[in-house]
């Protein structure tokens, strides 16, 4: 069975992968801060995934000290240890149909950081480099007690709570739930890829629509607020054709209605 570090346990993200990744592989669940911890002779681990980044990572300019994977990293064997990094669609210019091959143009001080990181990480692992550039993930925490930043769906539940929801029909992203991507992930791993790949359900999906989803069990009283917008330089959703074809699992629009609906009875039953 193979064996994997994973960190993050603050975090929404590593908790969800945690709890599904489990049921196929050996995990060593940890926070960042017991990576110091680990000797390079004890990380006896066939892949390493980081969940957790530091806030000043996502909101200012790149400076190693921000820098969560660099910092795990010198733990780490570049010959005997797979990483895999979780980066951003957000190192794109957002449009639709993005490849792996499209021109990179980070904007923000987050996707620029994001793209530092993947330079460095390629470099120094070379062919035992995995990175995932993936879409916005739905999901809700699971016993997280602190938040370091608020993710699409939390966003949705606290309007929601207040008895209003934002109708917008003119955005759209890329949507991945947190289910599908903890399958995406195993079989990525069991398939042993290497590289890089865009991670999405791959379909043009509007806001208003995953809004409707996840507020199907909403049996509260609530006003609709009319958001829409004619700037559509956001809008965007990646082409996941290279992933798709060597993994070759189910990832269609239903299953993402399907994870949201089940979504919204967690949230509102």
């Amino acid at each position: 069975m193979k064996r994997i570090l994973l960190i993050g346990k603050r975090g929404f993200l590593g908790n969800h992968l945690n709890q599904y990744l489990r049921k196929n592989f050996q995990i060593k669940f940890i926070s960042f801060r017991e990576i110091s911890n680990l000797k390079k002779t004890e990380t006896n681990y066939d892949y390493i995934i980081n969940t957790s980044i530091n806030k000043n990572y996502i909101n200012k300019k790149y400076a190693k000290k921000f820098d969560n994977d660099l910092k795990i990293s010198n733990y780490l064997d570049p010959k005997k240890n797979i990483f895999i990094f979780l980066s951003s669609r957000k190192v794109y210019k957002s449009k639709e149909n993005i490849r792996e091959t499209d021109k990179l143009n980070p904007l923000t001080n987050y996707s620029k950081n994001k793209l530092i990181t993947e330079n460095f990480l390629k470099n120094k692992f070379k062919k035992n480099i995995l990175i995932l550039r993936i879409s916005n993930i739905i999901g809700y925490k699971l016993n997280v007690k602190k938040k370091l930043h608020k993710t699409f769906v939390d966003l949705f539940y606290e309007k929601a709570k207040k008895g209003f929801i934002y109708d917008n029909k003119e955005r759209f992203k890329d949507f991945l739930s947190i289910q599908k991507f903890s399958q995406i992930l195993i079989m990525i791993i069991k398939k042993d890829l290497r590289g890089t790949y865009n991670v999405s359900v791959g379909r043009k999906i509007y806001l208003n629509q995953i809004i409707t989803w996840l507020n199907k069990y909403n049996k509260k009283r609530f006003k609709i607020i009319n958001h829409s917008s004619t700037n559509k330089t956001q809008n965007f959703y990646l082409n996941n054709n290279k992933l798709m074809s060597k993994i070759k699992i189910k990832n269609s629009l239903l299953e993402l209605k399907k994870d949201c609906l089940d979504l919204s009875k967690k949230l509102f039953n």
